[in-house]
């Protein structure tokens, strides 16, 4: 890898009109007093960053289930899927990640399958982190169907700071295992809920890579280490 591209990404489309106010704003801002230019600099590059659209490299093999986001596994518990999904109340693995504001915010695809459902359903705008954002914020569901004809869920979830939860795909759709399927502005919270039987390969705590850290394998087999940005 080039050293440049060690720091500079690629930065999805929809970040450019961001990004562009904040560049107008910081002009103003150095008009008006210098200092504050530099601050309106940073939130500029703060904004790039935010955006981001890093190339992932994702592990291949049959069975693996990889992250949808990048952040920090804050819960691991048993949870009932979405009721918006028609699933029930049978209780399935749930593994949480947070995204905070310094994250790459590109959601990727946990498996290779054909999104059978996506379900939006509006809410509050809690805390991320705490257990009922799962419940109560505003969410959108995708149903993922297995070509080993078992179901994945996962769940964006907006936060705190997060107002608007932005879809890249369509039910229907045949998903590639780290495809991009959504982003989530500014702060977030990604559920996937295991298929029966599934145990997670990751503990709380963890630092997740999305696209490329092995959350889970259907087989059971040894994880994949991840790679940073």
């Amino acid at each position: 890898m080039k050293l440049h591209e060690t720091f500079i990404k690629p930065m999805h489309k929809e970040g450019w009109r961001f990004v562009s106010v904040f560049a107008v704003l910081t002009l103003l801002l150095f008009f008006i007093w210098q200092p504050l230019g530099w601050i309106g600099l940073g939130l500029t590059v703060w904004c790039y960053y935010f955006f981001r659209d890093p190339v992932r490299h994702v592990p291949e093999g049959e069975g693996l289930i990889v992250s949808p986001a990048d952040g920090i596994v804050s819960l691991i518990e048993m949870a009932a899927p979405p009721p918006e999904l028609g699933l029930g109340n049978e209780k399935r693995l749930r593994v949480s990640v947070f995204m905070s504001v310094f994250n790459c915010h590109i959601n990727r695809a946990p498996v290779p399958g054909r999104v059978a459902k996506m379900a939006y359903k509006p809410g509050k705008f809690l805390s991320a982190e705490l257990d009922k954002a799962s419940e109560d914020n505003e969410r959108n569901s995708l149903l993922i169907e297995m070509d080993d004809g078992r179901d994945l869920v996962v769940t964006q979830i907006a936060g705190l700071v997060a107002r608007r939860i932005v879809p890249l795909t369509e039910e229907g759709t045949v998903l590639k295992r780290g495809e991009r399927f959504g982003l989530i502005r500014f702060g977030s919270r990604l559920d996937t809920y295991l298929p029966e039987g599934v145990s997670p390969l990751v503990a709380v705590g963890q630092t997740m890579i999305a696209g490329e850290t092995v959350l889970a394998d259907t087989a059971q087999g040894t994880p994949r280490p991840a790679r940073a940005d």
